[in-house]
């Protein structure tokens, strides 16, 4: 396993961190332990949840990834070894079964944080992420830009910064960071705690793939000046960069075909440019899987590559592309390709 510095703090963090969003949902809480066990035994010493989690997230499933993740970590005599990263909720007007106000005032970060680490069963959290922003702003699939006037831009990010400060005062908390961001809302952040001298956010997890890479256009500098690096997340298209889907290996409970819903991934144009990607890596002996994951592996502006798998077999290959190079000419077909079909999956 290789290890990179999460920003600029002491942690050295696996390059490859467990995802944990299908605990609760497709994976069982003996299947939760496996992959965790699994995964540590590979030297993974990163995992990310949510308070959210499982994903789709309903009030059935609700804090049932942070509970699986709790009963394995409990007696574990090596919790100082791993780095536990989760995430507070934001708005959202169909998730009131988390929070009665997911909103990020200091009461409602109190409450979330608590509940995380109960569910969990630790007495901090190394990582602490605001899941997406407060502000009407571009996240989830949206390139475009559109301004609100009377949204509230200032998107209480003192009173945030604040807040996380007095928790890691308090030991609940080590870092924090932000997810789902634009540039302007990271280097708000950034440009607030340096003035004010407040914590600094550590890093930004947001997603990242061959069919989505537009982390490129205004975030990847930020990434490696301001030392906040990238967690990938849905690295492999929820599963569509696996191939399985153009090998017709699927079966119905993979997560494109069980949760239509979460078309993200669905667009024709992904299709076209997974089959182009697939063709690809098969002419040089590759796993498009593994091809895809090494492929973000190299990127200069990632910390860690955030992978999930409902299977040990998935969760090997996955894990496995950290010992996969990419040849000069493999690397040159994927930008002939991203150039052809540039981010079909914002």
């Amino acid at each position: 396993m290789e290890y990179r510095k999460l920003g600029n703090t002491d942690l050295s963090v696996s390059t490859i961190c467990l995802g944990t969003m299908t605990f609760g949902e497709q994976n069982s809480e003996q299947e939760a332990h496996e992959q965790l066990n699994y995964a540590v035994e590979q030297g993974i010493n990163f995992i990310d949840t949510a308070e959210l989690y499982a994903v789709p997230s309903k009030a059935t499933n609700n804090g049932l990834t942070e509970k699986y993740i709790g009963t394995w970590l409990k007696d574990r005599p090596d919790r100082d070894q791993l780095i536990i990263a989760t995430k507070i909720t934001g708005p959202s007007t169909t998730m009131t079964y988390i929070r009665e106000e997911l909103v990020f005032n200091e009461k409602q970060i109190h409450l979330g944080l608590e509940g995380s680490l109960k569910r969990l069963q630790t007495d901090y959290i190394d990582l602490y992420q605001l899941h997406w922003p407060e502000r009407k702003t571009n996240y989830f699939g949206k390139l475009g830009y559109t301004h609100d006037k009377n949204d509230p831009w200032e998107d209480n990010f003192v009173e945030i910064l604040e807040t996380l400060q007095a928790l890691i005062k308090d030991g609940k908390i080590r870092y924090f960071g932000v997810s789902n961001e634009t540039p302007w809302g990271l280097m708000h952040f950034l440009h607030l705690s340096d003035k004010l001298g407040l914590p600094k956010a550590m890093s930004i997890q947001n997603p990242y793939s061959l069919l989505n890479r537009t982390f490129e256009i205004g975030l990847a500098e930020i990434a490696i000046r301001e030392h906040c690096g990238l967690l990938a997340y849905s690295p492999l298209a929820f599963g569509l960069l696996s191939g399985k889907y153009h090998k017709q290996q699927d079966e119905s409970t993979d997560r494109l075909n069980q949760f239509k819903q979460m078309s993200r991934y669905n667009g024709t144009l992904s299709h076209q440019a997974t089959a182009q990607y697939l063709e690809l890596a098969e002419q040089h002996g590759l796993s498009l899987a593994q091809m895809a994951l090494a492929f973000i592996n190299t990127r200069p502006f990632l910390t860690s590559n955030i992978v999930g798998a409902t299977t040990i077999a998935q969760l090997k290959e996955n894990i496995e592309s950290i010992y996969v190079q990419l040849s000069e000419e493999v690397l040159k077909g994927i930008e002939q390709i991203h150039t052809a079909i540039p981010n079909p999956a914002p």
